[in-house]
């Protein structure tokens, strides 16, 4: 409850929100991968790549609450290297083409295979693990309990995350349909992504030189 009623929260959440509606390689895979094997293929899909982001949820917790507890000053350079990461991201989402499922060759192999396939990308996708070590950090109170507070705000992105592959599985003819003509939309929510990375960022930055 404490962690809820934190000022950093409401941002965190908005940031959240915000990089998780962005289309993105894994909604584009999940998507191909319903296209070429129906809802269950997709469904499994989606339950695989979540969690294979609770294993970078799990390692995010334990090795940054470790540091912190170790040395609060390099847990602040863990936060810099972090910010300065978050703009670089978002500068390049900014100016990156966004995926296109049509590019993706995804054959159909069952609701199994795809299930087990979802957990292997995301929890050895390296860039994944990367962005929990920047992101999770920044929203952290150092007076509560740490351990908890990185799991739990890991958690809230990797169910939002999930919520919206769901979403892209259930309605997977109109994403498809969206995602291969609407252009603008997808650029759109890209841009979205973007500057709220970069945003985060730079005012992480200007946050810590304020004090």
């Amino acid at each position: 409850m404490e962690l809820v009623t934190s000022p950093l929260f409401g941002l965190f959440l908005l940031a959240a929100i915000a990089l998780a509606i962005t289309p993105g390689p894994g909604v584009a895979y999940v998507l191909a991968r319903t296209v070429s094997g129906g809802r269950g293929d997709g469904l499994a899909s989606t339950a695989g790549t979540a969690l294979g982001g609770l294993v970078h949820v799990v390692a995010a917790a334990a090795g940054l609450s470790a540091l912190l507890m170790q040395s609060a000053g390099a847990f602040t350079i863990v936060r810099y290297v972090g910010a300065l990461y978050l703009i670089y991201l978002g500068m390049r989402t900014l100016f990156a083409e966004p995926e296109r499922v049509e590019e993706m060759r995804i054959h159909s192999r069952g609701a199994r295979r795809a299930f087990v396939e979802g957990v292997l990308v995301e929890a050895l996708n390296v860039k994944t693990a990367i962005f929990f070590l920047a992101f999770l950090p920044q929203f952290v109170d150092p007076v509560l309990p740490l351990v908890w507070q990185f799991v739990a705000l890991g958690l809230i992105c990797v169910a939002l995350n999930t919520a919206v592959d769901v979403a892209v599985v259930l309605g997977a003819s109109a994403a498809l349909a969206r995602w291969r003509t609407r252009s603008r939309i997808r650029s759109w929510l890209q841009r979205v992504s973007g500057t709220t990375m970069v945003a985060l960022g730079v005012g992480v930055v200007l946050l810590r030189s304020e004090r």
